[in-house]
């Protein structure tokens, strides 16, 4: 029989950092972490709370030096492995910076902290993962995108330049025009900017907003979609596998459990005079002996 090994302090630290109970602790520290920096921009209504939102901080800051200070010495090197760990010591990081001189600006960056809520609940890491997994995609729609605008804009810049200056006056000036027709807000005004010396121009418009914002749009929409049903169903898969696997093992172990019994019960027949697995033919066996 194996020897059974004691579990060591960094086990047991392991085991509480992995504990649910201690995970839905560090969301709701979190979440009162962002409900204060939210108080903290009322300065009339809770200006007279300054010094509490001050003790609250250096509270906030110390559980989260502690929490990720328990992670490193339960997973060691390990913990540098997971970029999601990497975040969360560069945005704790960012509050122990002192807030003198030119870094006081670094005190804005702790509302970052609300991010933390990303790298601790699972789901919204899941989505953030399939999101930097579909870039590789969303990178060849988003050039199609831009070669559309960039055209389009020098297009309606040769076109519009004279009778619409303040929408098409230059390049620029018509790429930011053409990013709000692709929002399709406001969309009536820059047309109508136009069309009353251009009656031609509606055709213009028409063919750019269905092709960038009801065609290419969707596009990316579509890969960013399939790209999380492809994460969240590798991690169905996964889940699956293990559950097979844990069936498989059970089974194993009851077939062995049955061929220990088979192999007993087979010796026992030996023992009291019998042939295992006989029938008939033991039976003309035990006949053809001399009494």
């Amino acid at each position: 029989m194996a020897e059974q090994t004691t579990p060591t302090l960094r086990d047991h630290v392991g085991r509480l950092v992995d504990a649910r109970w201690f995970q839905n602790a560090v969301i709701l520290v979190i979440v009162l972490n962002g409900v204060s920096l939210g108080m903290e921009t009322y300065q009339d209504r809770f200006g007279h709370l300054e010094a509490y939102f001050r003790l609250a901080e250096h509270a906030f800051v110390a559980f989260f030096v502690v929490e990720l200070s328990l992670k490193l010495w339960a997973r060691g090197w390990t913990f540098f492995r997971d970029p999601w760990n990497w975040f969360d010591l560069m945005v704790v990081g960012v509050a122990l910076i002192p807030s003198t001189n030119g870094f006081s600006v670094l005190r804005l960056l702790r509302i970052l902290r609300l991010l933390r809520l990303i790298s601790v609940v699972p789901q919204m890491r899941g989505i953030v993962n399939a999101l930097f997994r579909s870039l590789p995609g969303l990178g060849a729609v988003i050039g199609v995108l831009f070669v559309i605008m960039y055209t389009s804009a020098v297009l309606g810049e040769k076109l519009f330049e004279d009778i619409s200056p303040e929408y098409f006056g230059d390049l620029g000036t018509t790429l930011y025009t053409l990013f709000m027709l692709l929002t399709t807000e406001n969309w009536p005004d820059i047309s109508d900017s136009v069309t009353g010396e251009a009656p031609y121009a509606w055709l213009y418009f028409v063919v750019f907003i269905v092709i960038s914002a009801f065609i290419v749009l969707n596009l990316i929409i579509g890969v960013i979609v399939t790209t999380m049903e492809e994460e969240f169903g590798a991690e169905r898969w996964e889940e699956d596998q293990q559950l097979e696997l844990r069936q498989h093992e059970a089974v194993l172990m009851r077939i062995d459990a049955l061929a220990e019994q088979v192999a007993r019960l087979s010796d026992q027949v030996r023992e009291l005079g019998g042939v295992p697995g006989g029938g008939a033919g033991s039976e003309k066996e035990a006949a053809g002996r001399p009494e």
